[in-house]
């Protein structure tokens, strides 16, 4: 920050300020559940030297008169407002978890200071839990799983001591979508008029965007309440994701959104809905730091439209996602949709209105998938045992996936809007119920082909 009080915030992080609505506030809401049980005063001491290592956490957003955005330091930063005791039932288990975590992400972080808050359960599960909401606009999913870990350490006793004066990197985990897309990080690695005019598919890109048919309407697109619901699956083994990754000659992603997409499937023909032939269209997140950078807060990526295929057998759905994640890679729409969030947040509220328009009315899910550490860590001396993470639905949009890996598994996780999808405990299991049919097709179809493709069974 400097020695100024004041410093002026990126078009890209003031429009995830401006998007904060009365039914969709822009916050990502993380859940780290601990084997052991951490004190207040304990976490406390971890937010204090490890997350205000960050200086722009002591900072609050405030309006600039030129309609921009700045980061104004907090000169009556009080940690104990930031901090904070929460509480469950003695006998309180993870839908009494998820309850409390659907309550906090649908109410707004308080205003006129930082825009974080930490909330703790000192009491679960024969341990604690610790909710973390924190505004959009500080950072992106892949900065704020840095700052994460950095508030970790790899044994007991290092989490316990002051860091050194450095923020460590991701640790490896299943591949996110920087992978699926690395070549975007190329296109973007100069200034941004440099990339898009470097890009000479980007008209045409442009023009595919504009021209978009709209998402199928389905029970995942209306009005929404503002009252969020979440729910998680127990996590999968990344080993078993990745043999029948190569087994199926699919990327580890690939597996990961057929599931995904069996999934909402399932929800939707449980209720009735006609969904033959039809996709949904999700908004994917993209990174486009460049590779082997030291992590950095703020907003650096862009946003890709998946069409989701609702195909009923998970090979012919498998591959179906296969096929349209491979046309994918090297798309210009990360770059072109990050210059129009960089423009929602310098430009007038007209702008603002019709992206926003332009991003409900073209999508019904926010899709992430974050690579996390493969070891475990431990927090305050105690091991994680369990991370969850949610990002905010903008836009309209009442339906968020997130997959995280960590410590050799994979987690799933869905936050969605009460008005739309009450019940996203049920898409949860369905995941779980996906994850083994195509285990067991996998293990159990014929094989042929030197590439061990197996052929669709008859019925």
């Amino acid at each position: 920050m400097g020695s100024a009080l004041r410093e002026r915030m990126s078009g890209v992080d003031h429009a995830w300020l401006r998007m904060e609505g009365p039914a969709h506030p822009m916050t990502i809401v993380g859940l780290l559940v601990l084997e052991g049980r951490l004190t207040l005063a304990a976490l406390k001491r971890v937010i204090s030297a490890r997350f205000l290592a960050y200086p722009r956490f002591r900072c609050r957003p405030v309006a600039d008169p030129t309609g921009g955005g700045l980061w104004e330091i907090a000169e009556d930063f009080d940690l104990d407002a930031h901090v904070v005791a929460a509480r469950l039932g003695a006998r309180a288990r993870q839908r009494e978890l998820e309850h409390l975590v659907g309550r906090l992400a649908s109410a707004p972080l308080p205003a006129g200071r930082p825009l974080w808050q930490f909330h703790l359960v000192e009491r679960y599960a024969g341990g604690s839990a610790i909710i973390a909401r924190i505004h959009h606009c500080y950072a992106d999913g892949i900065a704020l799983v840095r700052v994460m870990l950095s508030m970790t350490g790899a044994t007991s006793a290092e989490s316990r001591v002051a860091p050194e004066a450095r923020h460590p990197q991701a640790g490896s985990g299943a591949a996110g979508w920087t992978d699926l897309l690395a070549p975007v990080a190329d296109v973007f690695s100069g200034p941004m008029t440099d990339a898009l005019g470097k890009s000479v598919d980007v008209a045409a890109e442009a023009a595919k965007l504009a021209w978009m048919g709209r998402d199928a309407r389905t029970r995942f697109k209306g009005a929404l309440s503002g009252a969020k619901r979440v729910a998680w699956a127990a996590p999968v083994p990344l080993d078993e994701v990745k043999a029948i990754a190569a087994a199926l000659d699919c990327s580890v992603n690939d597996v990961l959104v057929c599931v995904a997409a069996g999934a909402l499937r399932g929800y939707l023909a449980g209720h009735g809905e006609r969904i033959e032939g039809a996709d949904v269209r999700a908004i994917v997140p993209v990174n486009l730091r460049p590779a082997r950078t030291e992590p950095e807060l703020g907003n650096r990526f862009g946003l890709v439209f998946l069409d989701l295929p609702l195909v009923e057998h998970p090979l012919e759905r498998l591959y179906e996602v296969r096929r349209r994640m491979a046309a994918l890679k090297g798309s210009r729409q990360p770059a072109i949709t990050l210059a129009l969030l960089a423009a929602v947040g310098l430009g007038p509220r007209a702008v603002q209105e019709g992206v926003t328009r332009f991003l409900g009315r073209n999508a019904s899910v926010v899709m992430t998938n974050v690579p996390g550490p493969g070891t475990p860590l431990y927090l305050g001396g105690e091991r994680l045992r369990e991370v969850e993470f949610w990002v905010p639905q903008a836009a309209g949009i009442g339906l968020g996936l997130s997959l995280l890996s960590y410590d050799g598994r994979v987690g799933f996780g869905v936050m969605s809007d009460a008005a739309l999808v009450p019940d996203p405990g049920r898409i949860v299991a369905r995941f779980a119920e996906q994850f083994a049919l195509l285990t067991w097709i996998t293990l159990m179809s014929p094989w042929e082909g030197r590439r061990r493709r197996p052929r669709r069974p008859r019925s």
